[in-house]
């Protein structure tokens, strides 16, 4: 059974990727539209900008919430990692802790607000602001689940070296 949702989890995040993948090179083509268009033919078209500007919010806030894994976001570790274990636990405990709390806090009326945005329309492509900001939704509950999960895993103590400074190891030339 185990094997079987790790197969169609494993599925998933490909199909994730590929979805990222075609939005940054869909705006990739739009750009060259863009370019085409405006310094060759000196007829601008605005809905490539536009598209653009949907594509790159959608890939950044849809990626993070499904593609991008816990090793791989970037992160300001100079102070993080010069502690002790005991303070890093500490640190991810009150950090994640605070960034699930804020995040559900404002989720009702981010929802209220997405809602309400339902009458705008964008300029050219005439996308409905609630469905072009509804990928909001989806990123705030992966970054609370990421949250209380680095959280939860700071109090047990689980992923953390025991008794060891997480200081980077450097390799030395010999």
């Amino acid at each position: 059974m185990m094997g079987r949702l790790a197969i169609w989890w494993s599925r998933l995040h490909r199909l994730a990727e590929m979805f990222v993948v075609l939005l940054l090179g869909s705006m990739f083509g739009s750009f060259l539209i863009q370019i085409v268009f405006r310094y060759f033919l000196n007829l601008p078209l605005g809905w490539t900008v536009e598209y653009v500007t949907i594509a790159w919010l959608w890939g950044i806030l849809f990626g993070y919430a499904f593609v991008l894994r816990d090793d791989e976001v970037i992160r300001l570790d100079i102070v993080y990692a010069a502690v002790p274990v005991s303070a890093q636990r500490v640190m991810d405990v009150v950090s994640s802790g605070v960034v699930a709390a804020i995040l559900l806090w404002s989720l009702p009326q981010m929802y209220n607000y997405i809602s309400f945005m339902k009458v705008e329309r964008t300029a050219f492509l005439h996308i409905r602001f609630d469905i072009l900001f509804a990928i909001y939704i989806p990123f705030v509950l992966a970054v609370v689940a990421r949250s209380l999960r680095t959280c939860w895993r700071a109090v047990t103590g689980r992923g953390y070296p025991a008794g060891a400074s997480a200081a980077p190891k450097v390799a030395k030339n010999v």
